[in-house]
């Protein structure tokens, strides 16, 4: 459980790599999938969320099921430790890479005009990079990140077709709401059964609670805000980049990212409270909120309010205070 011990020699190759390798986790989800609604496109936002629950619930439980160790230290240094409870194969980090950068690139292609060789070359070096740092930091084998690549590659091949009709039940069924909570809890609390504790679990949870409380978010938007918000989103593209809109943009980002971090803070506090005094434990025991009746709703609360509150809430406060 100790950090081992290491010598950076190329500092260039340290910090690119270290801070690729955060482009695939919490950080990089929580500011880049709502500054894509709130700023870029609601369309292309919500086939990105789509897409990386499903490709994220696919590895996590492919994780706990295949049981592939990660890459043994010594001989390879490991500069990272939570992740190390975790088994390796397949790389979730290069399947979420892979996952949104490729989504965002054929969501946007048809929309905007842009070159395309341009967004394919950024598509394939961002996911890439993603990859590359999973070797560089010593949490994966190359069959690790090759096989995620290639599952998450399949995935979208596989769920490409089907993205319009997908999108529009989950924008105009009256069953929208009830299934998107439902099925994801349904899944969190029959996920694989590990002799020991793993945090693929609540990784999990955080994700399918979080694309939930989206699709909802989706759903009351289209229904009561305004359909599919056709026509009020920024468009891509060199000539429209002026400095009122970059003023607009941080702006509704900042306050976007406040309201989101707020209210998980917030929910998480409420939701830690009410299991504690229900189960019986301090908030501050570790291994009581690992329980699976304490980890589940924990997180699938906490990170649904935050899906709901990127998609419905914040963009009901830029609204009010004149940034639409």
């Amino acid at each position: 459980g100790c950090a081992q011990k290491y010598i950076v020699k190329n500092y260039f190759y340290y910090y690119l790599f270290k801070f690729s390798a955060a482009l695939g986790e919490e950080i990089f989800y929580i500011t880049f999938l709502p500054f894509t609604y709130w700023n870029i496109d609601h369309s292309v936002s919500r086939r990105m969320i789509i897409i990386w629950s499903i490709v994220m619930y696919i590895g996590q439980v492919s994780k706990d099921i295949l049981k592939w160790p990660r890459p043994l230290s010594p001989p390879v240094v490991k500069l990272e430790m939570r992740t190390d409870a975790e088994y390796g194969m397949p790389s979730t980090h290069a399947m979420a890479a892979t996952a949104i950068s490729f989504s965002f690139l054929t969501a946007t292609t048809n929309q905007y005009k842009y070159p395309f060789e341009l967004g394919l070359v950024a598509a394939f070096v961002f996911s890439m990079l993603v990859c590359l740092s999973r070797l560089y930091t010593g949490m994966h084998t190359v069959l690790d990140v090759i096989g995620g690549a290639l599952i998450s590659a399949v995935l979208l091949m596989l769920l490409y077709p089907a993205w319009d009709m997908i999108d529009h039940l989950l924008l105009t069924s009256p069953f929208c709401p009830l299934l998107s909570i439902v099925v994801p809890l349904v899944l969190c609390y029959n996920y694989p059964k590990l002799d020991y504790y793993s945090p693929t679990r609540g990784d999990t949870t955080t994700i399918l609670g979080a694309g939930a409380g989206a699709t909802v978010g989706f759903w009351l938007n289209n229904q009561y805000a305004a359909p599919a918000y056709t026509g009020e989103n920024l468009q891509l593209g060199i000539p429209l980049i002026t400095s009122k809109i970059v003023v607009v943009v941080l702006a509704r980002f900042f306050v976007g990212i406040f309201v989101v971090l707020l209210t998980r803070q917030l929910m998480k506090s409420v939701v830690l409270g009410v299991l504690g005094y229900r189960y019986k434990f301090p908030i501050g025991d570790l291994e009581a909120r690992r329980r699976l009746e304490v980890e589940v709703p924990y997180k699938f609360i906490t990170y649904s309010s935050v899906g709901f509150s990127a998609t419905v809430i914040v963009p009901l406060l830029h609204k009010l205070l004149g940034l639409m």
